[in-house]
């Protein structure tokens, strides 16, 4: 039986190990070489299908989506040289402060989306 988080850090350790290969031969490759601008629009293409598929599509189509996200969030990560276990650093700073708390404390460090949430 798998750890929690297991698959995640074993697919991080694949995604960096791509870096230099032949973009013939791997997608993640061809996304690294191309760049963060390139895997960033692929970042908010997956968002946007996850959540269409939240609101009108099968629970199956749901985690095949944000599995696609969660792939492509890491290709970003390490694209620019930053880790899960950073990601993870993070999460645990927010850990047990309210989010509303922690949404106001970032304060114009976040772009506004608008969203009045």
């Amino acid at each position: 039986m798998r750890r929690p988080g297991e698959t995640l850090v074993n697919l991080e350790r694949v995604i960096v190990s791509r870096r230099g290969e032949p973009i013939d031969r791997s997608y993640t490759a061809k996304l690294l070489h191309a760049g963060a601008n390139k895997i960033g629009g692929k970042v908010v293409e997956e968002a946007g299908e996850l959540a269409m598929a939240g609101v009108a599509e099968t629970d199956d189509r749901v985690i095949a989506e944000c599995a696609d996200l969660l792939y492509h969030a890491l290709t970003l990560l390490a694209c620019r040289g930053l880790t899960l276990a950073a990601v993870e650093d993070e999460l645990d700073r927010r850990f047990g402060t309210s989010g509303l708390e922690e949404k106001a404390s970032r304060g114009s460090r976040a772009p506004s989306t608008g969203d009045a949430s």
